[in-house]
């Protein structure tokens, strides 16, 4: 018998997942949770072999759990479901170690099917997320940049993220000054909202 654990912060499809995956012999839903963090602690509660976990969920997203897993519960593989298509966070969610990335809108055996894959040590990325992910923009921002992006809300003042990343003032300015124009926008907000969308943050 497979354990799995759900999380999905919309009650009515975590709990028609769990319903479907009632139905097959071999799984059994032995927790539930409706944030990122209930599901880390159900995870470490219960021991589960294979953690679905929806990508978009309240005090840790999906690829923030799978980290969390691999670190909390090894075993536990990770299945990240998305409710659009989000290729841009397929890099992520694997180097996070998500086993898994479906869509949502997948067949409805192909979830069962998915859990018994990465159960036994296998991978599974549903093809068309993986195609579009592979046609994706390269990074053009540095690992360094990328982490002052980061850190660098709009409302916090420079100074604050300079003492944040042991860095001075001058060299947080320089940076997000190099980032806004490799981006080609015009400030912090817009250059985190870029970077996200193409999944480098």
């Amino acid at each position: 018998m497979i354990r799995v654990l759900l999380a999905d912060d919309e009650e009515l499809i975590r709990v028609a997942v769990a319903a479907l995956l009632g139905l097959e012999p071999d799984l059994d839903v032995v927790a539930q949770a409706a944030d990122g963090r209930a599901a880390v602690e159900a995870a470490r509660a219960h021991r589960p072999d294979v953690a679905v976990v929806d990508l978009q969920m309240p005090a840790l997203d999906g690829i923030e759990v799978a980290a969390e897993l691999r670190r909390a519960v090894p075993p536990c593989a990770v299945v990240i479901l998305t409710g659009r298509g989000r290729p841009a966070q397929l890099p992520r969610a694997l180097a996070a170690g998500a086993k898994g990335f479906l869509p949502k809108g997948s067949p409805g055996g192909a979830l069962a099917d998915v859990i018994r894959r990465v159960h036994t040590g296998g991978r599974y990325v549903d093809p068309g997320l993986a195609a579009d992910a592979l046609s994706l923009p390269e990074c053009p921002l540095s690992p360094r940049e990328l982490d002052v992006l980061r850190h660098s809300d709009p409302d916090v003042p420079v100074t604050v993220v300079a003492r944040r990343l042991h860095l001075s003032p001058g060299t947080v300015r320089n940076h997000l000054t190099a980032i806004t124009s490799k981006l080609g926008v015009t400030g912090r907000e817009q250059a985190a909202a870029k970077a996200r969308e193409h999944g480098w943050l």
